[in-house]
């Protein structure tokens, strides 16, 4: 029985950032999955796009990188050639480029490197809890949610913990860039121009730039070889080496996908909570912890949409996309697709197959960081369920305001403790 019902009108503006504000608006992806899988939207601030709205049609896509490429931006924002090549990270390239990336730091992040970390992740999650919990009544995504990615974010990349509360703000700046609440830069609602060459348009990029090259002068004088930073700076087979631009894109986008992604998945979970107090009993049980955290992941979608652009005409649903148009894939829509998901706005924490497209599955861009995110969801719901007899709602949650990362920026929670 479905818990959850979205209230937008069914016609909302997907290109627009307010839009998003109240949350996913799920009722025109409904519309748009039942009559208009493959659709023309009109964006006023640059060149429209196709929105793929159906789990299937973007799973197939999403692994057809000769006719759809990533190397033109992931963003629906138009970019120039100069600022695509200033801006890119590995995300933003296909093929054998892409993959020389991740090959160089994907064993960092393998599921068995990351089962290494439980042991920490535990750790982190005990502390955190301890000091928020016998609060009774507080902001769950400012101290449970945003805290234990921001202390693991610190344990990859090797920096002081003195540090990570200036670099997870500096991460919001760039990926929330669209709300007013994480930035003084807000991308749509003043000119950026002076910024536009840096990652995410916004000038926290080059301030997370000069810290990372800091961090590395600190690193190398110590001698501390060790960790992710190093891995990516390592020449290729070939040997080749990554540009300075190329290296500051990769640390913030370690900094601002690191965080944020996990922190609105945790906080999704526990909003559901809120909202299905049979969950708490289910995780107390202890017998969906392999397929859990897959689904509150699936039920937050923190990537709303990813971007492609077409190399080449094609048809698809009656609709004939042209080479050079914008695709995007709207993952918040596949996530909630009634023809992949029994009652699909309902969390199910036993739920199996769950074809969520939360990490990018079905192509070479499958998230280099589904591991972690797992296990942290994972270790972190076990240990609140250790600790709670109930948890629900304190006061209305407020969204981000922005069409690309899909999170609850503040969840006022009461809790009650064994």
């Amino acid at each position: 029985m479905t818990v959850w019902v979205p209230d937008d009108d069914g016609h909302a503006d997907l290109s627009a950032h307010d839009s998003f504000e109240r949350g996913v608006p799920h009722n025109t992806f409904a519309r748009m999955r039942r009559d208009a899988p493959v659709c023309w939207t009109d964006y006023a601030q640059g060149q429209g796009f196709w929105s793929i709205t159906r789990n299937a049609d973007i799973a197939r896509l999403n692994r057809q990188t000769d006719l759809l490429s990533s190397a033109q931006g992931i963003r629906i924002e138009d970019q120039t050639p100069e600022e695509v090549i200033a801006r890119r990270t590995f995300q933003e390239t296909d093929g054998k480029e892409h993959m020389a990336t991740r090959i160089k730091v994907a064993k960092a992040f393998s599921k068995p490197v990351i089962a290494g970390f439980e042991d920490q992740i535990r750790e982190l999650c005990v502390e955190i809890l301890d000091d928020a919990l016998p609060q009774g009544t507080f902001d769950a995504t400012k101290l449970i949610a945003r805290e234990l990615p921001m202390r693991m974010l610190g344990r990859i990349l090797g920096t002081p913990d003195e540090d990570l509360p200036w670099l997870v703000e500096k991460g919001d700046a760039l990926i929330a860039n669209t709300d007013p609440d994480f930035t003084d830069h807000v991308l749509d609602k003043m000119t950026t121009d002076e910024f536009r060459l840096m990652p995410f348009n916004s000038p926290a990029g080059a301030e997370l730039y000069a810290y990372a090259k800091d961090l590395m002068a600190r690193k190398n004088a110590a001698g501390d070889t060790n960790g992710i930073l190093h891995l990516i700076l390592q020449p290729g087979p070939d040997g080749s080496v990554i540009s300075d631009a190329e290296f500051r894109n990769f640390f913030c986008l370690l900094v601002a996908a690191g965080n944020d992604t996990t922190r609105y998945s945790i906080a999704a979970g526990l909003q559901a909570m809120c909202h299905q107090p049979e969950l708490l009993g289910q995780m107390q049980q202890g017998e969906i912890w392999n397929t859990a955290p897959d689904e509150i992941i699936r039920w937050a979608t923190p990537a709303l949409y990813f971007r492609r652009t077409a190399m080449r005409d094609f048809e698809l649903h009656d609709q004939m996309i042209k080479q050079g148009d914008k695709v995007v894939y709207w993952f918040a829509s596949g996530n909630r697709d009634e023809d992949a998901f029994d009652d699909p706005f309902r969390v199910d924490l036993a739920r199996s197959p769950n074809k969520h497209l939360s990490f990018g599955q079905g192509g070479p861009h499958v998230c280099l960081g589904m591991w972690l995110a797992r296990l942290e969801v994972r270790v972190l719901f076990e240990e609140l369920s250790k600790r709670i007899k109930g948890i629900e709602a304190a006061g209305p949650h407020k969204f981000l305001r922005s069409n690309f990362v899909g999170g609850i920026k503040s969840l006022p929670v009461t809790v009650q403790l064994f």
